[in-house]
């Protein structure tokens, strides 16, 4: 028997759905986020999968894998591949450089993770302490002026989410307002690790004159996340939580919330 050929998803799926506005139906195509599981292996162990709007795969992993603390830098990897055998575009296998020692029970997520998920309160404070760096540079100055302007550039940019609505963005800046990067997906914390993972494959961790803003809340994880890359300031359109605002001031990260253009909240500094 042939295998089956599995095709690459899209980051969109079409549905022929129907639309009631005002009491009235029509029937007519519409554009959904396509959320499919991806399986992340190291040197051919699975060791996650997780939920992901497909696109940017090899960054998710890498940002995974760095963001979970179990990889720290780019010379470590030799490559990222999807399965060959058969061909599988849900399957990244991570292969490490001979002598990388790699150990999975430092993962703090492991064998299933929704879209939604990060680590889901199974680390400490304590944990955190132990794999956040040991100094965060200091944030650099910025006017008050600053945060109001970035929503407006995010939405401009996010184009997955004007097609379909349903995507989270972590986006980067520089101190000037610049926007250098841009992931979408389904779920914040793949946005979020794929956009850490584009940094460590291009050699430019730690972020440490550079601003990170997130579509939704300023979770617990997601402020561990940018922690982790070395990132002084994070923004978030949503609210932060009470361990997210304790772990930002213990670290000296500045911490932004409820960020709409013209006002905004600072909950660390």
């Amino acid at each position: 028997m042939q295998p089956r050929e599995i095709k690459r998803a899209g980051s969109t799926t079409r549905f022929r759905i129907t639309s009631v506005t005002e009491g009235k139906s029509r029937v007519r195509e519409d554009l959904v986020a396509t959320e499919e599981p991806l399986e992340i292996r190291v040197n051919g162990q699975s060791i996650a999968v997780t939920m992901r709007t497909p696109g940017h795969d090899f960054e998710l992993a890498a940002g995974f894998l760095f963001t979970e603390a179990a990889l720290t830098t780019r010379e470590q990897i030799a490559q990222i591949r999807y399965c060959a055998d058969p061909q599988n575009y849900n399957v990244v296998t991570v292969d490490l450089r001979p002598g990388v020692k790699f150990d999975a029970d430092r993962l703090t997520r492991h064998v299933f993770t929704s879209s939604s998920c990060g680590i889901c309160g199974k680390a400490s404070l304590d944990q955190v302490r132990a794999t956040c760096p040991v100094a965060l540079a200091p944030p650099p100055e910025l006017p008050d002026d600053f945060f109001g302007k970035l929503p407006a550039i995010v939405r401009s940019e996010q184009s997955l989410f004007e097609k379909t609505g349903g995507l989270h963005a972590a986006a980067l800046f520089d101190t000037t307002g610049k926007l250098l990067l841009l992931r979408e997906d389904v779920g914040r914390h793949n946005a979020m690790d794929k956009l850490i993972g584009a940094l460590l494959l291009k050699g430019e961790l730690p972020a440490s004159e550079r601003i990170v803003m997130v579509s939704g809340r300023a979770s617990f994880e997601l402020v561990q996340k940018a922690l982790l890359a070395g990132i002084p300031v994070m923004a978030a359109v949503g609210a932060p939580s009470s361990l997210a605002v304790d772990l930002a001031r213990e670290f000296g990260m500045k911490l932004v919330g409820f960020l709409r253009e013209g006002r905004f909240n600072i909950y660390a500094d």
